[in-house]
């Protein structure tokens, strides 16, 4: 059995090790899988909406005008250009993003340690 001495030492124990606890940095807060997998998806979707798109406008122009196969190809090609720059714009805005947090997460740890 634990006499009173030793019950006195084990609380004295755990209020040092919550003081420790509470002077620590908060772990660094993990990436959710989810974020990075709504952002792989937003970029598919920009890519498949402006092929969508200028398929679309080549076909309706190309019956409107009946020059069937040429402008569908050119404004089928259009939209893949307009969906990649759109994915590199978010790419960009997602890396801009992250470079900010790294950023603030340095200064933090900086600022505990000085």
């Amino acid at each position: 059995m634990a006499d009173a001495r030793d019950l006195e030492r084990l609380r004295a124990l755990e209020k040092r090790i919550e003081t420790l606890k509470a002077t620590q940095d908060p772990p660094a807060a993990k990436e959710d899988h989810h974020t990075l997998a709504n952002a792989a998806w937003r970029m598919v979707i920009e890519l498949v909406s402006g092929l969508g798109i200028g398929f679309g406008i080549g076909y309706g122009l190309d019956v409107l005008f009946g020059t069937m196969p040429w402008l569908l190809v050119l404004f089928t090609l259009l939209g893949f250009a307009a969906g990649v720059s759109t994915m590199l714009r978010t790419a960009r805005e997602l890396q801009t993003k992250n470079e900010q947090a790294a950023k603030a997460a340095a200064e933090r740890g900086n600022d505990a340690r000085g």
